[in-house]
């Protein structure tokens, strides 16, 4: 019989944690539970790597009709903020559901090379895999950060009040 599927051979497996599943949730053998996991893993560090981006990118870069919405998470005040909400989610689920569908003969998350570029080889998958795995965690540091200091994510990188602290 073939070998057991084993997540711990899978792509992704990379300096310093390599496999890394403290909690048990891909258990060997289990490939089409494995399968879920990293498909929400390439799909939640795909949006976030986008999302990292856009937090620092909407301090400057504003779609026509919105050159009044705050940057940030205060974009969800306005009206015209909820709209492009709204129509984000809309744009995204359709094409997670309708353009870019899990094709069971492939591993999760393989929609090719759709730029034609040639990229689509091991350490590319590695790449993605980490830099998700990193966005996910950067975006939720500057959702927190906004949150907390009120300021959007340029400004939290380039603010100039850090020799103005004061020590307490």
């Amino acid at each position: 019989p073939p070998p057991a599927f084993d997540p711990a051979k899978q792509p992704g497996v990379t300096l310093p944690l390599m496999f890394f599943d403290p909690l048990g949730f891909c258990k060997k053998g289990d490939e089409e539970n494995f399968r879920k996991y990293r498909s929400a893993e390439l799909k939640h560090g795909r949006v976030a790597m986008l999302a990292a981006l856009g937090a620092i990118g909407q301090h400057w870069l504003r779609f026509p009709g919105f050159d009044g919405v705050p940057s940030g998470v205060k974009a969800v005040t306005t009206v015209p903020g909820i709209a492009g909400l709204v129509a984000l989610f809309l744009g995204a689920g359709f094409v997670e559901t309708q353009l870019w569908v899990e094709d069971p003969d492939k591993e999760p998350g393989n929609f090719g090379d759709p730029a034609g570029m040639g990229q689509y080889y091991i350490e590319w998958r590695h790449r993605e895999l980490n830099n998700g795995r990193f966005a996910m965690f950067a975006i939720l540091g500057i959702i927190v950060a906004e949150l907390y200091t009120g300021k959007d994510g340029f400004d939290q990188i380039w603010a100039t009040n850090v020799g103005e602290l004061k020590v307490e």
